[in-house]
């Protein structure tokens, strides 16, 4: 049997990391926001469209959709968010950002910007190919 070592899988080392990641960006942008890390990636994928389903936000931030519904759920009675349900088909429901959805954005993108230039700046000279090994498994059919 070949051996095994967990510390070097690949893909145990990118969850780590990713989780790692997730939760010190949580921590920079709590104290201005409250939010959670499922809330953040719901509300930053809406600043990026006029009006999303819940569907199509599970599938590209990569949660289940019961996270992504609790999330918006949340984001909707803190009025940073919008419900709009398909009159065809009840179970459909579209998001988008109310104004004051759209005002944390504005406060919570600089945040988000430094946290980003702080992660490029600890690989230093290593960030780019980073960056292009990332994409390569981020478009991989895996």
């Amino acid at each position: 049997m070949a051996s095994f070592m967990l510390s070097d899988f690949l893909p145990y080392r990118l969850a780590v990391v990713a989780s790692r990641m997730s939760g010190a960006y949580e921590r920079r942008h709590s104290s201005d926001s409250g939010l959670s890390v499922p809330e953040w990636r719901v509300l930053a994928h809406l600043s990026q469209s006029s009006e999303v389903s819940v569907r199509e936000i599970q599938t590209r931030v990569d949660m289940e959709k019961s996270k992504v519904s609790r999330a918006a759920s949340r984001l909707e009675a803190q009025g940073l968010v919008a419900k709009v349900v398909n009159p065809n088909d009840r179970r459909l429901v579209s998001l988008s950002l109310t104004s004051e959805g759209k005002a944390l954005m504005v406060r919570l993108t600089p945040i988000a910007l430094q946290f980003q230039a702080d992660v490029r700046a600890l690989l230093g000279a290593d960030a780019e190919q980073f960056e292009v090994s990332l994409n390569k498994l981020m478009k991989a059919k895996l």
